[in-house]
């Protein structure tokens, strides 16, 4: 699997929106894109016109990169969403949410979706009461998900729980701090998922 090992402020940059990716710290002053809302590299001041082909493309960009997949991952989930019912562009958005690396981000767990995968693939998740250690799981309605027993006092894992009540517990989700634990009340809606994201652009882009 490729690895992505420059600076992840410089694609907030490129995308021209937070991601997220260092947790708490994209709350501060601290944050590099708050300092530097232009595009990195020796141009990124430069204005440019963009092409209704460019548009679809650094929407398809985006969205790949918030949920820290590669393209041939992002694509499969594209072929899955458009051979299940309803909206293809809202399916995307719903099967990316239930991938269990951002159920976990989401609930609290952990500060950021690559910290979320770094505590699944080292075991110190339950869904269950059952090991899964694989971050593209897509969780279904009624489960429940647990820190493992031994990693509940970590630090990392009660930073990351006081944090949540900074960007909040989506409605699908139910948080027991006290337990380590959540529940999957229901199955995302698009009205659930607030990132600016227009899905019907990557529709567009695939469909040529």
């Amino acid at each position: 699997m490729g690895r992505y090992i420059e600076s992840v402020c410089k694609i907030c940059r490129r995308e021209g929106m937070k991601l997220f990716f260092k947790g708490d710290r994209c709350y501060t002053d601290k944050c590099a894109f708050e300092r530097r809302t232009y595009a990195p590299g020796q141009h990124g001041q430069a204005k440019t016109k963009s092409t209704p082909y460019a548009l679809q493309l650094r929407e398809k960009q985006r969205l790949k990169r918030m949920y820290g997949l590669m393209e041939k991952q992002f694509h499969n989930y594209f072929k899955k969403a458009e051979r299940l019912r309803g909206i293809t562009g809202e399916n995307l958005l719903v099967l990316l949410e239930r991938r269990l690396d951002n159920v976990v981000y989401r609930i609290g767990f952990a500060d950021s979706r690559s910290d979320a995968r770094q505590l699944i693939m080292h075991n110190h998740l339950l869904v269950n009461g059952k090991k899964v250690n694989v971050p593209s799981y897509l969780v279904r309605a009624g489960e429940a998900i647990e820190i493992k027993e031994k990693t509940r006092g970590k630090a990392r894992v009660n930073e990351a729980l006081e944090a949540v009540e900074r960007r909040g517990v989506p409605q699908w989700l139910e948080l027991n701090k006290a337990a380590s634990k959540g529940i999957v009340k229901s199955l995302p809606k698009r009205e659930d998922i607030t990132m600016p994201i227009q899905e019907q652009l990557i529709v567009e882009l695939y469909s040529k």
